[in-house]
């Protein structure tokens, strides 16, 4: 179940139940400080998660914008706990795409980093190397703590994790070279490693790595399973239409020449079996 939040640029934008579970987890990390501290982090780190959100949409729609210019529409962006996801009606093949695609979304991250700091650097007089290097802990400055998770955002995603963007960026990097099969298997293959690293991460500390683990890895068998069944379908021989002066033969034939297509009698199943380039492919049946 989810709810649509707003519609930019012609695409919905939704935000799924399992948010919700986000926001508990960021209340319950709060409570752990005195009462009245508690509910100024707790305050202070939702309005920080839902502006991190807001930039988490922006970078969806840089991917979303960037497949438009090529001419792939986008069905919706999704908010989940673990980040966003842009559904695209398909899958660009073109490994010049892919990559522009894949990095347009960090791309944004960059320019909001950038706009950041400059902020301040201007108006708060923070040098740049405070609003731009994370330190792990809050600094309680909103500029400087969104630019810090910005800085995550984009480190994160182009780690060559596959199918996240640095994972994508990897494999139309090697298709170039290697074709698109090859390349899949290898980023696929990667990605499995760094899944089974951000799981371990997650038990040793913040348990939505895990859910980002489990995520990358089904995510990037699932991707590798089609690209793996759509070169089958390239390799395999068309199946051309019957030639109107195809053969028309009494016994099914034990080994069928490969090239065959015609229509042949199936004595025991008393129908006519039709072949195309020495496949079964429909039956009638007479009786």
């Amino acid at each position: 179940m989810r709810w649509k939040l707003a519609r930019a640029f012609g695409i919905d934008i939704y935000i799924h139940w399992t948010f919700s579970l986000l926001i508990g987890y960021v209340l319950l990390n709060s409570l752990g400080v005195g009462a009245g501290s508690a509910v100024g982090l707790a305050a202070y780190l939702l309005s920080l998660l839902l502006t991190a959100f807001g930039c988490v949409v922006l970078h969806e729609l840089g991917h979303a914008l960037m497949a438009r210019r090529f001419g792939i529409p986008t069905r919706d962006i999704t908010l989940y706990p673990i980040g966003g996801v842009a559904r695209l009606e398909r899958m660009s093949e073109q490994p010049r795409e892919e990559f522009w695609i894949a990095v347009a979304g960090p791309a944004v991250n960059v320019a909001i980093v950038g706009i950041l700091a400059l902020a301040c650097e201007f108006l708060l007089q923070i040098p740049l190397i405070v609003a731009l290097i994370p330190t792990g802990t809050l600094t309680w400055n909103p500029l400087v703590d969104l630019a810090h998770v910005n800085v995550v955002l984009v480190l994160f995603n182009m780690l060559p994790a596959f199918p996240m963007d640095g994972g994508r960026v990897l494999r139309a990097l090697l298709a170039g070279f290697l074709g698109r099969l090859t390349a899949t298997v290898i980023a696929a293959r990667l990605g499995a490693v760094f899944a089974a690293v951000f799981a371990l991460l997650g038990i040793l500390g913040n348990p939505f790595l895990i859910l980002v683990g489990i995520f990358a890895f089904l995510a990037g068998q699932q991707e590798l399973a089609m690209v793996r069944y759509r070169e089958g379908q390239r390799g395999a021989r068309p199946l051309d239409a019957i030639p109107a002066d195809a053969d028309i033969v009494d016994v099914v034939p034990v080994e069928p020449h490969e090239q065959f297509s015609g229509s042949v009698w199936d004595g025991r199943s008393r129908a006519w079996v039709v072949w195309r380039n020495g496949r079964p492919v429909h039956t009638y049946w007479v009786e």
